[in-house]
């Protein structure tokens, strides 16, 4: 049991450094994440990514060099590398994320950055987005500026399938800025209740009416029989 519980950390710990180590190189390239499947023969890489021109290279040349990174630092087996666009990157929250580090790189007024990112979301659909990006704003003190809108899940089953959360961090000249990015994705909550038409709830009452009106029959017929059994 205990080797079982080590062979199942190890994994996931080998995952999160190689998540980790793409996620400070191609952020630039909208990074959205990694799937790492072992296979006997080897290994299968999926990147997931907003530019993945970026993640390929000239001549699949970055390909190259990332394949000899996880055989030779991570030890990964043969591993084979595939590169996939992240669908609707609007609705994914390490795409917003490194988006919001990029304009900021550039000088980008914060505000207004978190206020188009934000825009974006509410156009892809979301139910609810929070952006907060923190550090030496304006001044030598550290603040942090939130935006939100709609409705943001922070407990609940629903968390574990609606909510998407992507922290990054980014040092520029005035100090270390933080960026959080919580997004709802359209689905329905645990406790989502819907009032039906009047047509559908006409169908609905036709329908008790009608098992409501065998079980009468059934029982009537249950009786009368009952009091054939009882004169004979």
């Amino acid at each position: 049991m205990v080797l079982i519980k080590k062979h199942f950390i190890s994994r996931a710990m080998l995952q999160t450094k190689i998540d980790e180590y793409l996620a400070k190189r191609f952020y630039r390239a909208g990074y959205a994440g990694v799937q790492i499947v072992q296979f006997p023969l080897g290994t299968r890489v999926l990147i997931l990514a907003e530019r993945p021109a970026m993640v390929i290279g000239r001549r699949g040349e970055t390909i190259r060099k990332l394949a000899a990174v996880f055989e030779n630092y991570f030890g990964l087996h043969n591993p084979q590398i595939t590169v996939k666009r992240v669908d609707n990157p609007d609705l994914n929250a390490r795409v917003v994320a490194s988006r919001i580090a990029v304009f900021l790189e550039r000088g980008a007024y914060y505000r207004r950055v978190a206020n188009v990112m934000l825009r974006r979301i509410i156009n892809a659909g979301a139910i609810g987005a929070q952006i907060i990006i923190s550090g030496k704003l304006r001044t030598e003190r550290a603040r942090y500026e939130k935006v939100r809108w709609g409705k943001v899940y922070s407990t609940g089953h629903q968390v574990e399938y609606m909510v998407d959360r992507a922290v990054m961090h980014l040092t520029l000249k005035p100090g270390t800025y933080g960026i959080e990015v919580t997004i709802v994705k359209p689905a329905k909550p645990s406790d989502y209740v819907r009032i039906k038409s009047p047509e559908e709830a006409k169908e609905f009452i036709e329908q008790i009416r009608e098992e409501l009106e065998k079980t009468r029959i059934a029982e009537v017929a249950e009786e009368q029989q009952g009091e054939q059994v009882s004169n004979e």
